[in-house]
């Protein structure tokens, strides 16, 4: 084989219903293809022959789906590299270990790998990516086809899940479809009546800050994030992640500096035994147990502006 490039691209990452969709597609750069552009640039009938004939013509393809009730638990950032995690995840190894480079549209490296290059415009300058951006629109949108089968009162073959005037009147009138529509974004919040007067400060926050670059972290060693900020009226636990077996319950610890010591010594035996009631309470009333999960503790210590991991310790529960 030639130079062997992966290309990644996503799609569905504004509409207010549906999966985000991130495809990943390999290709011999050293060959021609035929017919190959930023998939926002053809119709609907061009991008459906061209699916077909990339699916022929690549080395191989692989498709990252994130509901949107995950998109809402983790938020977009996160969500686009689990996405690209799963994508990546589904080609053969031997050709992921052959590849040059991966190439991102945008300017998020959605993969931690030294091989990753991330090209604002990539969809209409790499042909990997290009090729990666038009499966990935046909296969959300006859997926959005499908849904509309199963809900005709939203019109989703039309809208594909975009803020169209007519979707939002939808979603007033019918009320929004669980594990459809994205319950975290404001227009959908407004349409159920919700007043948003206010920007959502604490997502801005220090603290939120750090658990979103602790989620990250996660991520990109090789965990998996089921729940966030999850809470009872008696306990609360800032990520729940898996890895193997292993259910993984995380306390992040932020300090911008050391003058009142490290995050790490923040866990005081009064804070590890509320951790560990809180651990007990998500794993017995949560279907990991049932799983054949095994749960740990985990203190995930940060530092510094922006937030930076400094020290991860694994504790049991028991």
């Amino acid at each position: 084989m030639g130079k062997i490039t992966i290309g990644i691209d996503e799609v569905g990452r504004g509409p207010l219903a549906g999966p985000l969709l991130v495809g990943a597609c390999v290709l011999d750069m050293e060959r021609e293809y035929e017919g190959l552009a930023d998939s926002k640039s053809l119709t609907a009938k061009q991008r459906a022959k061209r699916s077909t004939y990339i699916k022929q013509q690549a080395l191989s393809i692989g498709f990252g789906w994130v509901n949107a009730p995950i998109i809402d638990k983790v938020g977009m950032t996160t969500a686009l590299k689990l996405g690209a995690l799963r994508a990546i995840n589904e080609l053969p190894q031997d050709i992921c270990d052959e590849a040059n480079q991966i190439v991102i549209d945008g300017n998020i490296a959605m993969l931690d790998d030294p091989r990753v290059v991330t090209l604002v415009k990539a969809d209409a300058k790499v042909q990997a990516v290009s090729a990666a951006s038009i499966v990935a629109k046909v296969a959300r949108d006859n997926y959005m086809d499908q849904v509309a089968r199963i809900f005709p009162d939203y019109g989703f073959d039309k809208h594909k899940g975009y803020g169209t005037k007519a979707h939002v009147e939808a979603i007033a009138k019918h009320g929004p479809v669980a594990g459809l529509h994205r319950l975290s974004f404001a227009p959908v919040r407004k349409a159920l009546g919700e007043v948003i007067e206010k920007p959502d400060l604490v997502s801005h926050t220090d603290g939120r800050i750090a658990e979103d670059a602790a989620t990250n972290y996660l991520y990109e060693h090789g965990y998996t994030i089921v729940d966030r900020n999850w809470k009872t009226k008696y306990c609360e636990i800032d990520i729940v992640a898996i890895k193997g077996k292993t259910l993984y319950l995380v306390e992040v610890k932020y300090r911008e500096n050391d003058k009142y010591g490290n995050g790490v010594e923040a866990i005081t035996d009064k804070k590890l035994n509320q951790m560990k009631f809180a651990a007990k309470i998500y794993w017995h009333n949560t279907q990991w147990r049932a799983k054949g999960y095994s749960p740990m503790l985990m203190v995930v210590a940060m530092h510094n502006r922006p937030p930076e991991v400094e020290d991860v310790i694994k504790l049991t529960v028991d």
